[in-house]
């Protein structure tokens, strides 16, 4: 593939620090959930946002397999309907796999506007799940959601990609 203009080259991602910035955000939804703001509607699925992230960039190591585990064990911790975000999970990363290489052309900006429709229609078949098994509507503030998940889009870009951009063997005459 031919790298976009003004793109720099990165070093393979570390299967190690996948799964740990995936069990990072696990723990990150756990908190949330638990202990700061109960569940509200509002906040950012952070798991579904490194989900996302992943399936762009390394879409060999995460796949929908991998999205579906987090999202049984969401379930789990959530005590939701079985199902209800591993479905979520395997469809965004569905789609973040089927738009992976369009999507690594934008810059992150662009991208953040392009991951924003796949966050959409994730929250809204998450809702639609919710409801038809008797749930009842948690308000108008769940359309919050995705906007805060694409806003924080360039943000976790510059954290899971700063170990990649690392000289593997810097010195002062040789930066990358």
């Amino acid at each position: 593939m031919i790298m976009p203009r003004g793109q720099q080259l990165l070093l393979p991602a570390n299967p190690m620090f996948i799964l740990f910035t995936l069990l990072m955000a696990l723990f990150a939804n756990m908190v949330v959930n638990i202990s700061l703001v109960g569940n509200a509607a509002w906040m950012p699925d952070f798991l579904a946002l490194t989900l996302v992230f992943w399936c762009v960039h390394q879409p060999r190591l995460v796949g929908i397999g991998v999205a579906f585990f987090f999202g049984v064990a969401t379930d789990v911790h959530q005590s939701a309907l079985l199902g209800q975000h591993a479905l979520t999970y395997t469809s965004l990363g569905f789609m973040a796999i089927l738009m992976h290489r369009r999507l690594l052309w934008f810059t992150v900006p662009s991208q953040a506007m392009q991951v924003l429709p796949m966050f959409a229609v994730a929250h809204a078949l998450e809702l639609m799940v919710r409801m038809m098994s008797g749930a009842l509507f948690p308000g108008w503030p769940i359309f919050l959601a995705p906007l805060l998940e694409a806003v924080l889009w360039p943000v976790v870009s510059v954290f899971l990609l700063a170990p990649q951009r690392r000289a593997p063997n810097p010195d002062a005459n040789r930066p990358l």
